[in-house]
């Protein structure tokens, strides 16, 4: 597993998060599509990864655990991924369990904002669609107002009531990078900035953030992702060689009603990079 030509999805999610599906559906689902290198990636939570991991190995799919932190850098949430680290360490397991904390309180709080706008029953009805509610999130309200009618599909709901200054946002204070980035590497995993595009950034600050990323121990950068245009796929494959990064790929797959791109589906690494399963090879289940 030395090329950039292997059908790997580093990143996706079940129901343990905010995913739709089980693990034992998703690993179905990879490798019907001919997924060979495969990692579930739940926000915050580690809860999937035997289930995840069995399931693979039932269908000759080779397996990394992982996990998708949310991490406060700069006033906005980015995430960092976890590949390959011990999901049983007492050190990430406790600090997942920590970040996971609040989202409760901060569900009621955006239930509440949703409600002066006249959205009643709004974290009764998000919990209809989650299957951990220590994991609630605006994915699963999403759901919910699009199953009411009050929004046609997720990204209308995200635009209109759930991002910064609409009335059911709340933010969230997460991880810190430093804490987030040596959970993963004390447990012998690579930490990867996940769809670095998505975040709304200048230039300045998201050099920062991979400058302090890097210093910290981060070691890879999602390159090819569901979100990622293809000339980001160049800028970010750029950076991965400005920063000495090794080069991720996932699709970041929630369900098939929502994600644009399917898992297995993505183009190619582009040439000259080091993919992250090469520093991975011995934590491959």
């Amino acid at each position: 597993m030395s090329t950039s030509i292997l059908n790997a999805d580093l990143h996706c999610h079940s129901v343990v998060s905010d995913g739709t599906l089980t693990p034992e559906a998703l690993a179905a689902r990879a490798h019907a599509n001919g997924v060979e290198l495969w990692a579930l990636t739940d926000h915050d939570e580690v809860g999937g990864q035997q289930r995840a991991a069995a399931a693979a190995k039932a269908h000759g799919m080779k397996y990394l655990t992982g996990t998708e932190i949310s991490v406060t850098f700069a006033g906005q949430t980015v995430h960092i991924v976890g590949l390959g680290f011990d999901a049983e360490d007492a050190r990430i397991v406790e600090g997942l369990r920590r970040t996971r904390g609040g989202r409760s309180e901060r569900a009621q709080e955006m239930s509440e904002g949703l409600a002066k706008v006249g959205i009643r029953g709004a974290y009764e009805g998000a919990l209809k669609y989650v299957g951990n509610p220590e994991l609630i999130s605006r994915t699963h309200f999403a759901r919910f107002m699009v199953e009411t009618g009050v929004c046609q599909d997720t990204s209308e709901v995200f635009r209109h009531y759930l991002t910064e200054g609409k009335p059911g946002f709340v933010p969230h204070r997460w991880a810190a990078l430093k804490d987030a980035v040596q959970w993963i590497t004390d447990c012998q995993g690579v930490a990867v900035i996940a769809h670095p595009g998505r975040y709304n950034f200048t230039a300045n600050e998201e050099y920062a953030l991979f400058t302090e990323f890097k210093a910290h121990g981060g070691q890879g950068v999602e390159v090819v992702t569901g979100s990622h245009t293809p000339p980001e796929y160049v800028k970010y494959a750029d950076m991965a060689r400005e920063f000495n990064l090794v080069a991720s790929r996932g699709s970041d797959f929630h369900s098939p009603d929502e994600s644009r791109i399917d898992l297995g589906t993505l183009p190619w690494l582009p040439g000259q990079l080091t993919p992250v399963w090469e520093l991975l090879a011995h934590r491959i289940q």
